[in-house]
């Protein structure tokens, strides 16, 4: 290919990408959730897509108001933000504050009234889209080849299904969890796949599979109850019966935010993909002052401290206790906090309301990350290779420690019961056995020795999605058979039967034999 035929190719390039640039749908959810979602939104568009976010008013985390490359279509809802915030306020209370205070019912019986709120809010988002025609007709028009969605936040899946599109899921709660289970089919023998916020590994002694075994019944129950509600909403929305669960079977795609690094190993369906840490980036440059931080730390290297997005400040008491405790190690400690400065901050010690979390985590000088097990930060962790202090607090961050502390590559406090001892003890512990070290870069040379990257896949999966229509080919049988299909009970109950039909011939047979010979011998001593 001569000079003028390679100018040529690179002339049309630009206008062959937009040729082949379809419309995607967004479904968002709040949180760190949205956080994941934007670096396959970027890739889309990147990529010369169309990308579309319906959002609704009273969110917390998605700035519709802003410049952005991607397209807003922003929905009324019957609530404020406040609202919103309170309500989110409420779970982070009742799970950092009350729920370790309570027995394993009183937990249920507390978040009930919680649960009920969030379904009642929920409802109220979909009602914003769903019973909003004219948005629902304008949304039609725009033909769109694809909904993405986490179904954390529900209707994304009603959107789709009322759109007449395909969907893709996107979420990280656990592979043993209800939605990925019972909905996706996934299979989860509870022998060696540990039930979700079970925080049980895939080597379980016989009492720990007992627990696993109820926590799976009790979960299948709880999703019946807990649904009921949405089950009858999407039934109304779709004029016709069905499920939450049926319409969430639908999906064709499950990018799973995990990956064998962070994962135990189970069995798989051809429709779920691991993309986990497709948020990961080699590190850049700290900013100045934050780099000459962290150059004066020496040999001994600094220690980095966040408890996530969602925790903004710690009670007085709490936050002077862990300041006290950083105070005494020879690591200079970076520590994103929001709140009131504690009274026993070191100077060994700086506060920042937000920091450039992946870059010092790819520094050289990391020796250890604090946190509080969001998955965001321990796939940041994984991937630069450095090890951890788990202090979980709600959701699925007590499974996310687990399995870390399960691959040796982490320590796990308790927040209520943490102490000024147990925090110097598990920093001196991380950092100085190598064996922690040793393990987080087995763990990064596991996610960084894959054929393509992790947001490579997930475009990738989208993008076949748009492609082919759909990837219906991919979906197993399962979601066409009942729970007793499913579980073969019919074939069982119809070879017991089978078997109790020929023991009870035989038997009858013998019987019939046993008294034929009885008369038969009887009549012969009569005879003699």
């Amino acid at each position: 290919m001569d000079i003028m035929q390679l100018s040529h190719l690179f002339a049309v390039f630009p206008f062959l990408q937009r040729a082949t640039s379809e419309n995607v749908l967004i479904w968002p959810a709040e949180g760190s959730h949205w956080i994941n979602l934007k670096p396959i939104i970027e890739e889309l568009i990147e990529r010369g897509h169309n990308v579309t976010v319906a959002v609704h008013t009273a969110t917390l985390y998605v700035n519709y108001s802003e410049p952005s490359p991607m397209t807003f279509e922003v929905f009324q809802v019957s609530f404020t933000s406040e609202t919103y915030r309170d309500f989110m306020k409420s779970i982070l209370d009742f799970w950092i504050y009350e729920k370790p205070h309570l027995s394993y019912w009183d937990r249920y019986k507390k978040f009930l009234p919680i649960l009920e709120t969030g379904t009642k809010l929920n409802k109220q988002i979909c009602d914003g889209i769903i019973k909003n025609h004219q948005l629902l007709q304008k949304l039609q028009e725009a033909k769109f080849k694809v909904l993405l969605s986490d179904p954390i936040q529900p209707c994304g899946e009603l959107l789709a299904v009322k759109l007449g599109i395909p969907f893709i899921f996107t979420l990280r709660f656990s592979l043993g969890s209800i939605m990925e289970r019972l909905c996706g089919q996934i299979p989860a023998p509870p022998s060696y796949v540990p039930v979700i916020l079970s925080e049980f590994s895939d080597k379980m002694a016989f009492a720990e599979r007992f627990q696993n075994v109820l926590y799976s019944l009790m979960y299948d129950l709880m999703s019946k109850w807990f649904w009921r509600d949405y089950d009858m909403y999407y039934s109304e929305a779709l004029g016709e019966p069905t499920t939450i669960c049926e319409t969430m079977g639908k999906a064709d795609i499950w990018l799973i935010r995990t990956y064998w690094d962070f994962e135990f190993p189970r069995p798989l369906l051809p429709n779920f993909k691991f993309v986990g840490g497709l948020h990961c980036r080699p590190a850049n440059p700290l900013p100045q002052e934050l780099e000459e931080f962290v150059q004066s730390s020496g040999e001994h290297g600094i220690v980095v401290f966040s408890l996530g997005s969602m925790i903004k400040n710690l009670t007085a008491e709490k936050a002077n206790l862990i300041a006290e405790a950083l105070g005494e190690i020879p690591q200079k400690v970076i520590w994103s906090y929001a709140g009131e400065q504690p009274k026993t901050l070191a100077p060994n010690t700086k506060l920042y309301k937000w920091l450039p979390q992946n870059d010092l985590l790819g520094h050289p000088k990391t020796r250890v990350f604090i946190t509080h097990g969001g998955t965001n930060g321990i796939y940041e962790a994984i991937y630069h290779g450095v090890p951890l202090i788990g202090i979980p607090l709600f959701a699925d961050q007590p499974d996310n420690v687990a399995h870390m502390k399960a691959k040796g590559v982490a320590v796990v406090l308790n927040f209520l019961t943490l102490s000024k001892q147990d925090l110097i003890d598990a920093l001196n512990t991380v950092i100085n056995d190598p064996r922690y070290k040793e393990n987080a870069m087995k763990l990064s040379e596991i996610q960084h020795d894959q054929p393509m990257s992790s947001l490579e896949r997930a475009v990738f999966w989208i993008e076949f999605v748009m492609r082919h229509g759909g990837a219906k080919h991919l979906r197993p049988a399962a979601h066409s058979l009942t729970w007793y299909q499913y579980h073969c009970l019919d074939v069982i109950a119809f070879l017991c039967a089978c078997l109790a039909t020929i023991v009870f011939v035989l038997i009858k047979c013998s019987m019939f034999c046993f008294r034929k010979c009885r008369r038969t011998r009887g009549k012969k001593n009569k005879t003699e």
